[in-house]
């Protein structure tokens, strides 16, 4: 398994990087969005990777952090969806927009990316559904430029423990993963306040969907 490539962008095209890593070349395939924001031919890059492997195929995937990386796993236990189109779906509306998309059971934006139709995106949020939770509250770096100094990536999510109140930790959890998703930490905060105030035994992965369909616009 290839978990992490670091090296120097040597070639880029359409769908994917060759990164040149103690002279060896990696054919790296990324979603738009990665594939954007790696640096320039010449300059160092790094990018959590993942192995496919198949009985007459190898091909090594791009992910810009861990996160992506774990998105694109989930999305591949899903009949149907390959690596290109778990690639789309993040090219399309990006990784925050999926998981999003997902939690608020909205096919119609995953529909949006290219190749997928209805009945595959629906699958996708029936099957996921409750397995993006843990995955929203995982926030991470994104960048995938390299430097001399290091370039490790900090995807840990800071839990406030408050004894042993599971109600105080799935509000933390959830208010962390709203924020990971591009909301303001008051809004959140708001929310995911309200939801538990007429709940206050909804757990974590709960709190998340009921707060992100009051902050939904529409």
């Amino acid at each position: 398994m290839i978990g992490r490539v670091r090296g120097i962008v040597v070639e880029r095209h359409d769908n994917h990087v060759v990164i040149d890593t103690g002279g060896v070349g990696y054919v790296v395939y990324c979603s738009e969005r990665t594939l954007a924001a790696i640096p320039a031919v010449g300059e160092r890059a790094v990018l959590h990777t993942d192995l496919l492997v198949r009985e007459d195929l190898l091909q090594l995937f791009g992910f810009r952090s861990a996160r992506e990386r774990e998105l694109h796993r989930l999305l591949l236990t899903v009949q149907g969806v390959g690596a290109r189109a778990a690639l789309a779906m993040v090219s399309a509306i990006g990784v925050e927009g999926v998981i999003r998309s997902i939690i608020l059971q909205d096919a119609n934006s995953i529909r949006a990316a290219q190749g997928v139709g209805p009945k595959l995106a629906q699958r996708v949020v029936n099957e996921l559904q409750d397995k993006t939770a843990a995955l929203a509250a995982a926030g991470g770096g994104e960048s995938v430029a390299a430097d001399d100094a290091g370039d490790e990536e900090v995807a840990d999510l800071q839990h406030v423990q408050a004894d042993d109140d599971l109600a105080v930790i799935a509000r933390t959890e959830a208010i962390s993963a709203i924020v990971n998703l591009g909301y303001r930490q008051p809004e959140a905060i708001r929310m995911v306040t309200e939801v538990a105030a007429k709940n206050p035994e909804m757990e974590t992965a709960d709190l998340i969907r009921e707060a992100l369909k009051r902050l939904a616009p529409g």
